[in-house]
């Protein structure tokens, strides 16, 4: 019986045999943007599910406050308004106390006037004593506590500070710089994460567990990333480090703000008045400050700063911060009544005119009502998003273990001619935004000795992250 002829070597017929798949640059990486999205989340959310809803409550506020205080901040309309001296002089009849630090005359026929008063016993320092004055009647309405550069009222004044540092002084601000420094990373490491997933996993619909949560948590955050990164973005610019890092780049860059000189005469002395220690009827007095700003087109909404002493200027300035915004300033002199130095918002260097909108819009004053409309919803987006977070933490573990983490080591798969680079670009952001750096450097720190922990134990798990679809 004859057989068939084996071939080998090169006489056998070629297997094809498909190439192996190439490994794209994004691979490795995806791991590692998964593990320190998931981290961050968990240990900064708590700063951030504060900031949130308490810019929630600040956005709010405005509308709040107008009717809280409908009273003391509207006026029936008369017919002819007095002098803006005559005003201030009902006002300090009624409140003699400390020393008028500046005038707001009424910006608008049914508003009223506001004198603000500085070194008011149980007024703190950086706070004033609005006296609010009908423009028609010289009434005083009523007086009430003021912070800020926009007038905020106490209601507003409460919310502002427990956001801004939870009522605790300058070392409370650490908390909303640590999450305004996360939540542009946290923000983008979700797109990432979230554009880097087959179309098919994105789907809400017919999902349930912790896929539909994963779904839910990805799509609102999309939406909303932008606006996060710009809220992160704005809120450093008037941070404690980071804040003073911009502000040191801007002046290097020559982008700083600029101010009008308060010396009397024209003599430059680069510095804006502060309050007047002879009273607020100093030299030529107000209604002629006033009229000599107008002419130089300053129109409502103003502010009149007394002069700080006997060597220095009034200085008119327009508070507008809505859009357009009027941000003009001139010093007066107060023995002549003439204008001695100008500054036009329309000069301001463009990094100077960006930061002014980017605060206004991030407080909301910038396009009034939208603007804070906008706002609560990017704190709502946010609060839903870190509850969305934990529960996916929640569903993510298995039997007893809760919150199952993502496996270390994913730092070992990046090529060093990627992780190189990152890391030294990782240290120069560290440098401006410091307690960006900080907890990350601490992060890393305390990853790698639970690590070794681990790994004495012989438990250590290495190798990419593998994401539960269920």
């Amino acid at each position: 019986m004859s057989t068939a002829p084996t071939t080998t070597g090169t006489d056998a017929s070629p297997q094809s045999v498909a190439p192996a798949p190439r490994r794209s640059g994004w691979a490795p990486l995806r791991p590692l943007v998964l593990r320190l999205h998931f981290y961050a989340g968990v240990l900064v959310a708590p700063f951030l599910l504060v900031a949130a809803t308490t810019g929630f409550l600040y956005a709010a506020s405005f509308q709040a406050e107008k009717a809280l205080y409908s009273h003391e901040m509207t006026v029936p309309v008369g017919d002819d308004k007095l002098p803006v001296s005559e005003q201030v002089a009902a006002a300090r009849k009624a409140h003699p106390e400390g020393t008028v630090s500046a005038v707001r005359p009424s910006p608008k026929d049914d508003e009223t006037t506001r004198v603000m008063l500085s070194g008011v016993p149980g007024i703190g320092e950086t706070h004033t004593l609005a006296v609010f004055v009908d423009p028609y009647t010289a009434e005083v309405r009523g007086a009430l506590e003021q912070y800020g550069s926009t007038g905020a009222l106490p209601l507003r004044t409460w919310i502002d500070e427990f956001h801004a540092n939870l009522k605790l002084g300058d070392d409370g601000r650490l908390y909303s710089e640590l999450a305004a420094s996360w939540l542009w990373v946290i923000a983008g490491g979700g797109l990432v994460l979230w554009f880097s997933r087959r179309r098919t996993q994105r789907r809400i619909r017919g999902t349930s567990g912790r896929r539909r949560t994963l779904g839910l948590h990805g799509s609102v955050g999309v939406w909303a990333a932008v606006g996060f990164v710009f809220l992160s973005a704005t809120g450093l610019t008037w941070s404690t480090y980071a804040g003073a890092n911009i502000d040191e780049l801007r002046t290097s860059l020559r982008q700083a703000t600029p101010s009008v000189s308060a010396a009397a005469g024209g003599e430059h002395s680069g510095h804006d008045a502060g309050s007047a220690e002879g009273g607020v009827e100093h030299g030529v007095g107000l209604d002629k400050v006033l009229a000599s700003a107008r002419a130089k087109g300053l129109g409502d909404p103003v502010e009149i700063v007394p002069p700080a002493d006997d060597s220095s200027a009034y200085v008119v300035r327009q508070v507008q911060r809505s859009w357009p915004t009027k941000q003009d300033t001139v010093a007066v002199d107060p023995a002549t009544g003439e204008v001695t130095d100008t500054v036009r918002f329309a000069d301001f260097p463009v990094l100077a005119k960006l930061t002014r909108w980017g605060i206004d819009a991030h407080t909301g004053v910038l396009f009034g009502l939208v603007n804070q409309l906008v706002l609560m919803a990017l704190a709502l987006s946010l609060i839903l998003l870190i509850l969305w977070g934990y529960r996916m933490w929640w569903q993510r573990g298995r039997a007893s273990a809760f919150g199952r983490p993502v496996p270390r080591g994913a730092w070992q798969q990046v090529p060093a001619y990627v992780l190189v680079p990152l890391m030294a670009g990782i240290a120069v952001l560290g440098y401006f935004v410091p307690l960006l750096g900080i907890t990350l450097a601490a992060f890393i720190a305390v990853d790698v000795l639970l690590g070794e922990i681990a790994y004495r134990r012989g438990k250590r798990t290495y190798g990419p992250a593998k994401e539960s679809a269920t």
